[in-house]
């Protein structure tokens, strides 16, 4: 398998054969696939298969690129719509966690950052739902209440007294 410029995983025609084989059952929404590839019509409207779109250069900047694809949050509906502010003030316990809560998200807002937060629990729930291990917690992050609720690392920076300055600069 191999990436583009842009990051983009694109698949060979053994590639695509190979995910298949390996896991048939795997859920995957689209795949993109070298133009070389001459695939049948019936494999192509499969129902349970993903949707194979053929590979084009995006003949753009990596930054334009970039910005383009970070409006795109692939994840379920129920996630996109989730009050995610809300959710984290519910899961506080006490004055001082609505506190720091309220000003993590406050700053997460001002830098238009809800919809990070709304994949991370996306993520974390995934993860959760199919017995996948993360890390405990690292770096700056650790100085985050609002990713501990979440879930991201196991580090309550309110107890530990971290200033969320060492995150969000």
């Amino acid at each position: 398998m191999r990436t583009d410029l842009y990051g983009q995983l694109v698949l060979s025609e053994n590639d695509l054969c190979d995910l298949f084989l390996r896991d048939p059952t795997r859920n995957i929404k689209q795949v993109l696939i070298d133009k070389h590839i001459d695939l049948s019509q019936h494999f192509l409207s499969t129902e349970n298969l993903p949707k194979l779109i053929e590979y084009t250069n995006p003949k753009v900047s990596v930054e334009e690129f970039d910005k383009k694809n970070q409006s795109n949050w692939y994840m379920p509906k129920e996630y996109l719509e989730l009050d995610i502010a809300q959710w984290v003030l519910d899961k506080c316990n006490g004055e001082a966690e609505l506190q720091r809560a309220g000003d993590e998200l406050i700053r997460f807002q001002e830098r238009e950052m809800f919809n990070l937060l709304r994949y991370l629990k996306y993520l974390v729930d995934t993860m959760r739902a199919n017995g996948i291990v993360w890390g405990v917690g690292r770096g700056s992050s650790c100085a985050s209440f609002v990713l501990y609720l979440i879930g991201i690392h196991k580090i309550n920076s309110l107890y530990f007294q971290l200033d969320i300055g060492e995150f969000l600069r």
